[in-house]
């Protein structure tokens, strides 16, 4: 399972539960034991609430990924970013001094 997955399932899990808890409501209104009203508010108060931590899921997420990540010591985008201008840079001072070599011989 990569991240994303993981990541992904997580926040199914959240969708998943309120649309349980959107049936639930739904169903104490049908029997009887809840007034439309009170459902309505009922539900609007719980989403309202898990819509707050929904949004901190990702973040918590986050956090619990990159702990780890650091950790591990693995090279940044910013890392591989420089290597690769120093191996570009590297790349043309030896294609300057073979030119000059070739040059130098003829």
């Amino acid at each position: 399972m990569t991240i994303f997955d993981a990541f992904r399932n997580t926040m199914l899990v959240g969708l998943g539960a309120q649309e349980k808890a959107r049936e639930f409501m739904e169903e104490l209104v049908k029997k009887g034991e809840l007034s439309e009203s009170q459902g309505a508010k009922i539900f609007k108060e719980w989403s309202e609430k898990t819509g707050k931590t929904s949004m901190e899921i990702p973040l918590t997420f986050i956090e619990m990924i990159s702990k780890p990540m650091e950790k591990l010591n693995l090279a940044t985008k910013e890392d591989i970013e420089k290597i690769n201008k120093k191996i570009s840079t590297l790349t043309a001072r030896v294609s300057k001094l073979e030119d000059s070599e070739e040059a130098d011989n003829k």
